[in-house]
């Protein structure tokens, strides 16, 4: 059975795989020799939508070795796989571990955040990267980055997810959040503050190259897919679920 995989982070990309998601995750974060290490995220898709991709190649190419051995990955395009893709052909999402630890992610229906204080911290994962805050909700957001506006500022589609906040007045007891703050700080504030005061401005730009200090441990919500003024949204479990039923993945994410 052909796997197809779309890659969100570090980078974007539809690859074939006869590997199932463990161990295509295993796979990619460590490859088939050991040495290398890098954390990815990646949904498996429904494969056979549009002409942009070229399914009978993936047919055709996508099989077994001579030995016997599944065919790991088959890259079938690297630029603009998320625009291309419908939104209702997202199955499941799946963050990786550099140790090559999978946590599958489920989809359920969007419902707008319970702990909303007018403002939210953003990572945009795919197809731009920054991280932003804004006064939007999450649905409101992906539609205002995914819709044409005035200042033109928009993608097709976007994967991003939302990010634990710092409590300001109580910086000794904001939790597990790692580094995320040590850099940037006053910024931060200063565009939380611009947001509260400005009725013009919806985001603001934190850090344009904050892809290399993210870590599961920041991830708030969970992640949200948004295309032609839909989104879809995939939660992440609590830190009590994890240490329940993802243990391990958990320590390899530095959350336990």
């Amino acid at each position: 059975m052909i796997h197809y995989y779309l890659i969100f982070s570090p980078s974007e990309a539809l690859i074939a795989s006869l590997l199932g998601p463990k161990d295509f995750g295993m796979y990619m974060a460590q490859g088939s020799k050991k040495g290398s290490a890098e954390q990815l995220m990646f949904a498996e898709i429904n494969g056979g939508f549009g002409d942009f991709f070229d399914w009978d190649y993936a047919k055709e190419k996508c099989v077994k070795h001579s030995d016997g051995r599944p065919k790991n990955s088959l890259y079938l395009s690297i630029y603009r796989v998320l625009e291309h893709t419908p939104i209702d052909v997202f199955k499941m999402i799946y963050l990786v571990t550099k140790d090559g630890r999978t946590l599958s992610l489920e989809q359920e229906a969007y419902e707008a955040p319970k702990n909303w204080k007018g403002y939210a911290l953003y990572k945009e994962l795919s197809p731009v990267h920054p991280l932003i805050v804004s006064s939007l909700q999450p649905k409101a957001l992906g539609s205002y980055i995914t819709t044409e506006h005035e200042k033109k500022i928009s993608v097709p589609a976007l994967v991003f997810t939302d990010i634990k906040m710092i409590n300001f007045d109580d910086m000794q007891n904001s939790g597990n959040i790692g580094a995320t703050y040590n850099r940037n700080f006053d910024h931060l504030k200063e565009c939380i503050t611009s947001l509260k005061t400005s009725k013009e401005s919806l985001t603001k730009t934190v850090d344009r190259s904050f892809e290399s200090k993210f870590t599961y441990q920041i991830i708030d919500n969970g992640i949200y897919i948004v295309r032609d003024n839909k989104i879809i949204f995939f939660r992440m479990p609590s830190r009590e679920m994890l240490e329940e039923s993802a243990y391990d993945w958990g320590r390899s994410a530095n959350i336990f």
